[in-house]
């Protein structure tokens, strides 16, 4: 087995056992975190609190404005509107066509649809991603759709594994569930999350090719502050082992730690290629190059704002139960949980990264 293979093997052992070993230590059954489809409700949530509410804005405010003013500084380059010139192509207009039709379908209740009610997430999002390879090629001449077709068929069937995982960590603290859908067996509850789930990789990747498409935003984050970072082995051992004890706390006390689902994951990978003498998608911050941070995240926050945008109207939808900060809704989501988008932005690059034919270098050449 090589070198790959086994990191492989440790990364999913740790972030799929993990929690399970927190549920041990703190005395309670595994097996209702297991079940299939997930019905049981094992976590009661705390009702909101505006010390915390107030306390998780301050902080994700002190983290995100510095770089919106960034964005809002940098200087228009003469090239931005050079890359205007091309026509969108016919099967952007196609995409633009799909994402019409399915939101119609989505959001209408026609008896003759019945059947097919629960089925429209996937052409939304499929129409999107044709949409935005489009907007990326109108600018560039270029997108992943067409210059890398099997990574990007490779992203559909890691999508879908990779968004399945996110629903296992959600056993732990079930800050989500599914309502609005008939009552499913196992095998027909697989196959009809597992469709709309493939599309979210390429959704988050085709996004953040367009955002490089954008010179301001590349000249925004290319040459900030840069961060030197000493005893590079010590710190990847403490980042592992505080992210790897945060993981498994989820299991203890998801009510606190639930925030922990979109950002140890991230936290554990990286720090594994780390100690590895890998690159990793902070490696740049030496050089302040902060695009492999903030196009990811940005690029995650978009398709937040669709996925919730479309899933507001739509028959089969998802709803949220967040501890503490569980109000300020934006169509279903709590405003303060659209902060989970940006590391999950990150944590989409970093699997991706994994396929073959994957990178983590971000932006344009200097």
């Amino acid at each position: 087995m090589g070198m790959r293979a086994i990191q492989l093997c440790l990364i999913v052992c740790l972030l799929v056992g993990l929690p399970l070993v927190g549920v041990m230590l703190a005395g309670n059954p595994v097996v209702p975190y297991l079940e299939f489809p997930p019905l049981t409700q094992i976590v009661q949530h705390p009702p909101f609190s505006w010390p915390v509410f107030v306390g998780l804005s301050l902080l994700v405010a002190a983290v995100v404005a510095p770089f919106v003013v960034m964005i809002l500084g940098a200087p228009k380059s003469p090239h931005l509107y050079l890359v205007r010139a091309r026509a969108l192509p016919w099967w952007g207009w196609a995409g633009v066509g799909l994402v019409a039709v399915a939101w119609i379908f989505a959001w209408t209740r026609f008896p003759w649809f019945a059947a097919l009610q629960s089925f429209t997430f996937t052409p939304l999002w499929l129409g999107y991603i044709l949409v935005v390879n489009a907007l990326t090629f109108k600018r560039t001449g270029h997108c992943m759709l067409l210059d890398r077709v099997g990574y990007f068929l490779s992203l559909l069937l890691l999508g879908a594994a990779f968004w399945w995982f996110f629903e296992y960590l959600n056993r732990f603290v079930q800050n989500w569930y599914y309502v609005g859908g008939s009552e499913l067996g196992p095998v027909e509850y697989f196959w009809q999350a597992t469709l709309p789930f493939s599309t979210v990789l390429p959704a988050v990747l085709g996004t953040i090719e367009y955002l490089e498409s954008f010179p301001r935003l590349d000249e925004a984050f290319r040459d900030l502050w840069p961060v030197q970072v000493a005893h590079g082995k010590p710190l990847g051992w403490s980042v592992l082992l505080v992210a790897s004890a945060g993981l498994t706390g989820i299991g203890i006390w998801p009510q606190y730690l639930f925030p922990l689902v979109w950002i140890a994951p991230l936290l554990i990978i990286t720090s594994l290629q780390a100690l590895a003498e890998e690159k990793t998608v902070f490696s740049t911050l030496v050089e302040g190059d902060w695009r492999p941070i903030w196009l990811p995240a940005l690029a995650g926050l978009i398709c937040g704002f669709f996925w919730e945008l479309w899933n507001s109207g739509s028959f089969a939808h998802w709803e949220y139960h967040i501890p503490y900060v569980d109000r300020f809704r934006t169509f279903e989501m709590p405003l303060l949980g659209y902060a989970g988008y940006l590391p999950f932005g990150l944590e989409c690059v970093v699997i991706a990264a994994l396929l073959p034919g994957g990178r983590l270098k971000i932006g344009g050449s200097a």
